[in-house]
């Protein structure tokens, strides 16, 4: 069994950053397609990025691209979310997932982890 365990989260001024990591067990993160998924307040759960590391292709939300990077530490079978340049609508709580992905990224994600919270202060 996948658990995914999220950590970094916290409160932040407007064009701050963040780092968040997602601790995999039960598997090799590079296993599985990663992403991270947001949800704000009152909003439904949306896209972030997702990798499928044996491509080594990686996709990202429009509103983050730029912004975030996704990169994973094979030693700490660690995933990372770097946030740059946050904005107040960037608040929301971030979750891990891992699944499968096509060539193109399109993704099903069969394991999440319990989510951190980013608040982006403006």
């Amino acid at each position: 069994q996948v658990q995914l365990v999220e950590s970094g989260g916290g409160l932040v001024q407007t064009g701050g950053s963040l780092r968040l990591s997602c601790a995999v067990s039960g598997r090799t993160f590079s296993s599985y397609a990663m992403g991270w998924f947001r949800q704000a307040p009152g909003k439904e759960r949306e896209f972030v990025v997702v990798v499928k590391w044996n491509r080594g292709r990686t996709r990202y939300a429009d509103s983050v691209k730029g912004r975030f990077t996704i990169s994973g530490d094979t030693a700490e079978n660690t995933v990372y979310l770097q946030m740059n340049s946050l904005k107040p609508e960037d608040t929301a709580v971030y979750y891990c997932a891992a699944g499968r992905a096509t060539m193109n990224l399109d993704y099903e994600m069969d394991y999440w982890g319990k989510g951190t919270l980013v608040t982006v202060s403006s």
